[in-house]
């Protein structure tokens, strides 16, 4: 992998929703499947879930599609495109029904996502690049903490990785900017992929003002 990295999570980083949850809801699911949850962990469940899906002779494809129609802010597209056409390889995590349909999902998404971080690191630290990481929830701590003084951390303000970087910001090393929907997303990752090839930023025309470290700040 010869570039620098710019790694999306996928719920509620680059679709505006939890896929899980919208393909129970599309499917009519969701009553069976939060009558089950008091009782099982969520990635049994999801399987069983998926299991039904499969019973009723739903197809990876009937997800897509369903999939496809999940709420997306439209500047989400644009900044993957601009970060990719200034360099970086977009990633995204994708650990949504579409896996737990076809594969044998590890039990751990947590250590899963810290392990993938690596192995992309393994790759590129020969040559120094950059990570910027984009995520929202608390199975993106884990990532956050593989990150070097050298990369970017972009948590969603208001969710739980924002409180979790703020309570314990003696353990990240990589630089901390918050985003509150799409627009801040495109404007702090093009500053951030700006700053980290030489260029600053004045290619990009940014009207959001730029935080760090305490993402419990409110933007004014």
């Amino acid at each position: 992998m010869a570039g620098n990295v710019v790694v999306f999570d996928f719920d509620s980083t680059i679709i505006e929703c939890d896929s899980d949850n919208w393909v129970l809801d599309e499917f009519g699911l969701t009553e069976k499947f939060y009558q089950l949850l008091p009782n099982m962990p969520w990635n049994p469940l999801m399987d069983k879930m998926m299991n039904e899906l499969h019973s009723q002779g739903k197809t990876i494809e009937d997800i897509v599609q369903v999939l496809n129609r999940t709420p997306m802010h439209p500047s989400i597209v644009p900044a993957i495109k601009a970060s990719y056409s200034l360099g970086y390889i977009p990633f995204s995590f994708l650990f949504s029904l579409t896996l737990y349909y076809k594969y044998d999902m590890p039990n751990s998404i947590v250590g899963t996502k810290g392990m993938i971080i690596e192995r992309i690191q393994n790759s590129v630290d020969a040559a120094g690049k950059k990570f910027i990481y984009l995520g929202d929830g608390s199975v993106d701590f884990c990532p956050s903490l593989k990150l070097k003084d050298r990369d970017y951390l972009m948590p969603r303000k208001n969710f739980p990785l924002c409180d979790l970087v703020s309570e314990n910001s003696n353990l990240i090393k990589a630089e901390v900017h918050a985003w509150r929907d799409g627009e801040e997303l495109y404007d702090v990752l093009l500053h951030f992929i700006n700053k980290a090839i030489g260029e600053g930023n004045g290619s990009i025309s940014s009207s959001t003002p730029i935080i760090s470290v305490d993402c419990k700040l409110e933007f004014n």
